[in-house]
């Protein structure tokens, strides 16, 4: 099987211009609420008028099925984008959330690092898939973000959502093996940014599945804040069961209970995320 480093051996492409902002939701820990967030804060910056295209890498499909994406219409996926048998808009379907559409996932791309080989370019696929993505011929119809849920692995997949992408935003749970992990997915961001992405950054990173009665919650809290600093979202994802019953449902907790607390908070994220978009802008 391919690794990691014969991956960024690959030779730097230029990034492609008039690119939607593109996200990619990683760490390597699953359980941590990428798929959750993905949804969630994709429904939230399309409630406040963004255009917005969740890209789901994940083989399990969850942020399809969390949309309400029945696997039997999924006749062309993720898949079919990255072994180059389809332009990602064929794999696009509209959810029932204004402003927001998936490209969704199958199985099959639990076989595409093997299929793929050492086969060159294979570490932009997906960049080049979203460079065409907006034509600029009908604004209207163009993403202005990009958000792709990338599976629990530092993987092919993971790799091209990273040469894919502007910034990463970090799920990180309240828990004691939170910053264990951190610390790789630092590195490999580190990697991709020497060899592949020059471009990439920490959009951020945000705290869920807290629980302000839980002491350890709140040391993990500080213990996060203090690595990190400003990196971390003000905004916090709290334990909500709301949150975990919205996807049996097919539905964005925003769509399921509006005014719940998990709702709320993704709303703020949203805001928050687009402030920090505002800021990095040249003034």
């Amino acid at each position: 099987m391919t690794t990691i480093d014969e991956i960024y051996q690959e030779d730097r492409a230029p990034q492609p211009e008039g690119h939607p902002r593109i996200l990619a939701l990683a760490n390597q820990k699953g359980g941590v609420g990428k798929t959750t967030t993905a949804i969630n804060l994709g429904t939230a910056l399309a409630a406040i008028g963004e255009r917005v295209l969740i890209v789901d890498l994940d083989p399990q499909g969850n942020a399809s099925t969390g949309l309400g994406i029945d696997r039997r219409n999924r006749s062309c996926s993720t898949y079919d984008v990255l072994v180059g048998e389809a332009p990602l808009r064929e794999s696009i379907v509209v959810t029932a959330v204004p402003r927001l559409h998936i490209a969704c996932s199958t199985m099959d791309l639990s076989g595409l690092e093997l299929e793929l080989g050492s086969t060159p370019g294979r570490a932009f696929r997906l960049r080049d898939a979203i460079a065409g993505l907006n034509n600029n011929v009908s604004p209207e119809a163009d993403y202005t973000y990009v958000l792709i849920d990338c599976p629990p692995s530092l993987n092919l997949l993971t790799v091209n959502a990273m040469a894919a992408s502007d910034a990463i935003l970090v799920p990180l749970q309240c828990e004691f093996f939170a910053l264990e992990g951190l610390s790789q997915l630092l590195q490999t961001v580190e990697q991709v940014r020497s060899t592949l992405n020059p471009n990439l950054s920490i959009h951020g990173i945000v705290l869920t599945m807290f629980d302000s009665r839980n002491n350890l919650s709140n040391q993990v809290v500080a213990d996060v804040r203090q690595f990190m600093g400003a990196k971390v979202y003000n905004t916090m994802i709290p334990r909500n069961v709301r949150i975990s019953e919205a996807p049996s449902y097919g539905k964005p907790v925003l769509v399921y209970d509006l005014k719940c607390p998990g709702s709320e908070a993704y709303l703020k994220l949203a805001t928050e995320v687009i402030q920090r978009e505002r800021d990095l802008r040249p003034h």
